[in-house]
């Protein structure tokens, strides 16, 4: 099958192969960064062309996402610009919507057709990776919506930090002392690694920030985590877990286990448990779910709505189609019957597989089985404080806080990222905190269309 030209392809000899890649998250980042290399010879002399449709043009790096909220790294550090990391593919900046895997195609809306007003497009392929990531999980909590921040984007992280700001320069002008509780109360939902590395930065962060404030200090916030569970950062043993939670109780963090969200009105937080706790502030980070994309397709799901795929990580039942990371099921072949859990190690190293197996499988050579233990677990309590979990030996405090950064200087793709990234880290050692809140760069056009309001048409005053 000959596939057809892909938007902003300038006209000429279609490519005999061509591989799509849905979604520029680690699996389809490092994915085609294998592919392009693995593939090199066969895309200069035109065989191979690789195509990644992606909404943004970057690739984050979610890991280091709580450090970028709290200052101690500059938010353009996390993420990767896809066009020069991946110099041999072609870029398609839009949204995929449909995939119909029998006739190899997929529909995609680009800044293109929004703009011709055409609304969609179709890109032919030969060969598919599907790896649209996951979406935040939400449940139907009533005034979550209103109130709830996400924190799986920077945007949501570079807004959730502006806002803690905002909230200790609202609590340090305000005369009302229920306005001042509520902008100092700071509720988390859910315990994983999001909820727990993300508030304990924060609190680092604002903790330092009110050194600044002649009228709060760090006894006047209050921060809560909400759990469902009986336990936070369930992937890890559970002596580390109960370390977390007493070393984030000894800061004077409210831990809530076994609890829920009930619902959130009027900026009020109701908690299972009967409590109520009035907040400008709720940040969600539960979970994920599968991504709504794949439920648009011909393709084979599981019961929790994942790819269902094999240990070579290609779709079960559907060749030519390929998955791994959060939108896919693989097997965990060192814990028959079960499944690989939805971590960044696992989806960097199946990335890293799955472009060998698919250049392998175009070249007619044997594919390969994911095989991996998991071996280390690692969580940031904030500057200097951790937990981690290395060949079944825990790790508390310093050490574990320096394994985390160890690890994920690793992660970080391209050499200039870690050394830009070292950088920061060396830097924020030698001097103190960011602590400036940029809430304009939320809304860019507020002062400008403020002015142009203020100034009418027919304001002769207006007129030049």
């Amino acid at each position: 099958m000959k596939a057809a030209n892909a938007p902003g392809t300038p006209p000429g000899p279609t490519p005999a192969v061509r591989v799509l890649v849905i979604g520029g998250g680690y699996v389809g980042t490092y994915t085609a960064l294998r592919l392009q290399r693995n593939l090199a010879a066969s895309i200069a002399r035109g065989e191979t062309e690789i195509v990644l449709v992606t909404p943004d043009p970057y690739m984050t790096y979610r890991p280091l996402l709580p450090e970028a909220a709290a200052g101690s790294i500059d938010p353009r550090h996390v993420v990767v610009p896809l066009r020069r990391l991946l110099d041999r593919c072609r870029i398609v900046i839009g949204e995929a919507h449909a995939v119909d895997h029998a006739k190899r195609t997929a529909t995609v809306s680009t800044l293109a057709t929004a703009d011709e007003g055409t609304g969609t497009t179709t890109i032919a392929y030969d060969e598919l990776v599907l790896a649209p990531g996951t979406v935040s999980r939400t449940l139907p909590v009533p005034g979550l919506a209103e109130h709830g921040i996400g924190f799986r984007t920077l945007e949501e992280a570079i807004g959730l930090r502006n806002h803690v700001i905002e909230q200790l320069d609202l609590a340090s002008s305000t005369r009302d002392p229920e306005l001042r509780a509520a902008a100092l109360t700071f509720v988390f939902v859910g315990g994983g690694y999001a909820g727990v590395e993300a508030l304990a930065e924060l609190e680092d962060m604002a903790r330092y920030a009110v050194r600044h404030y002649h009228n709060v200090g760090p006894e006047d916030m209050r921060w809560v985590l909400v759990e469902a569970a009986d336990r936070v950062l369930a992937d890890v043993a559970p002596d580390l877990g109960a370390y977390t939670v007493s070393e984030l109780r000894r800061r004077g963090v409210d831990v809530r286990l076994n609890t829920r969200l009930a619902r959130c009105t009027d900026r009020v937080a109701h908690l299972s448990d009967g409590s109520r706790l009035p907040t400008r502030t709720l940040v969600w980070t539960t979970g994920t779910a599968p991504h709504p994309l794949l439920t648009a397709t011909d393709l084979p799901l599981t019961d929790t709505g994942r790819l269902a795929c094999t240990a070579r990580l290609a779709v079960d039942g559907a060749p030519h189609a390929w998955g791994a990371g959060d939108a896919a099921a693989v097997p965990d072949l060192t814990r028959p019957g079960e499944h690989t859990a939805p971590h960044a190690q696992h989806a960097l190293r199946q990335a890293r597989l799955l472009g060998d197996n698919i250049a392998a499988a175009l070249e007619g050579r044997p594919l390969k089985d994911y095989v991996h233990r998991s071996a280390t677990c690692v969580a940031s309590l904030g500057l200097h404080k951790g937990v981690a979990h290395v060949r079944g030996r825990p790790v508390k405090g310093y050490p574990a806080w320096f394994l985390h950064r160890v690890r994920h200087l690793r992660g970080v793709p391209t050499v200039r990222r870690k050394v830009r990234v070292l950088a920061e880290w060396t830097l924020a050692g030698l001097f103190s905190r960011e602590i400036v809140s940029l809430g304009s760069l939320e809304h860019p056009r507020a002062a400008f269309e403020q002015a142009a309001g203020d100034t009418a048409p027919d304001d002769p005053k207006g007129s030049t």
